[in-house]
């Protein structure tokens, strides 16, 4: 090889340097951008959700039929019936049209309650984790309490004392959920709380709630808001068992009605609904 073509040691040194120049300046995002497009299997579930969420939030345009109007004559048809391609229930609703509005519900009775616990408990568990001694001592004592209870029957009991509905059970989701995210942040914070950056804040003479604002949270949120949207898909488990009760969302809501051999002719609910 020619020597006059061969890069030196300096040459190459400054080749490595513009490449990591290019690589940074493409910023966070692209970089996210690049890792997925390596993960095919990622991608294809995002596509999912995407394509459930426009779904949902659509309902009411793509819905074939609605969600309420019944047929005596077209009750419990089979899966693949013309103009019905999921089947009707027993007082002859479409089970597509039902499936697609009460996703509506189920989403939010999932999304929600997990989003109002994991501010809740975020602060408390930064605050029990940054503060300790006796703050974290009354906070993860109380915590405990709820951890004495499972959660289904810890949801039922909240859910019975305060009344069925949408609003109820959604406060009683939201005490059941607030427990493990506190836990998890009081753990999280409590590792990086005695770090060295934050020594170096505290020496410095920056006030806790700067601390905590600029330096815990910032290491803090990721591993809390992991942890959190894996508690959705629970959410919904339980909201649905405590439509099943009675203790959550109230007929007709599709959620509630949407089954087979859940409502008769003679619940309020049905009645004016279904047409012979």
């Amino acid at each position: 090889m020619n020597s006059a073509t061969t890069p030196t040691a300096a040459e190459a040194e400054l080749a490595i340097q513009a490449r990591q120049v290019v690589a940074k300046g493409q910023g966070y995002w692209a970089g996210v951008w690049k890792r997925l497009r390596r993960d095919p299997l990622t991608i294809g579930c995002a596509l999912m959700l995407l394509a459930m969420l426009l779904a949902i939030v659509f309902a009411s345009v793509i819905a074939p039929h609605d969600p309420y109007q019944g047929s005596m004559i077209r009750r419990l048809r089979p899966i693949g019936t013309p103009n019905h391609i999921l089947g009707t229930d027993e007082l002859g609703r479409d089970m597509l049209t039902r499936l697609l509005h009460g996703g509506r519900l189920s989403w939010f009775m999932g999304i929600t309650p997990v989003a109002l616990a994991f501010v809740v408990g975020t602060f408390l568990g930064v605050l029990a984790g940054f503060a300790g001694g006796k703050t974290n001592m009354a906070i993860m004592r109380t915590t405990d309490v709820f951890y004495a209870f499972p959660s289904v029957l810890l949801a039922v009991a909240i859910s019975g004392a305060l009344g069925a509905g949408i609003v109820n059970a959604i406060l009683a989701l939201t005490l059941v959920f607030i427990p493990p995210i506190i836990r998890v942040a009081e753990s999280v914070t409590t590792g990086v709380r005695n770090l060295d950056f934050v020594d170096a804040a505290r020496a410095s003479g920056a006030s806790a709630f700067t601390i905590v604002r600029v330096h815990v949270l910032g290491n803090v949120l990721g591993p809390i808001f992991v942890y959190a949207t894996s508690l959705i898909s629970v959410c919904m488990i339980l909201a649905s068992g405590l439509s099943f009760l009675g203790l959550g969302t109230r007929p007709p809501e599709p959620t509630r009605c949407a089954r087979r051999s859940t409502c008769s002719p003679g619940w309020r609910c049905c009645r004016g609904r279904a047409s012979s």
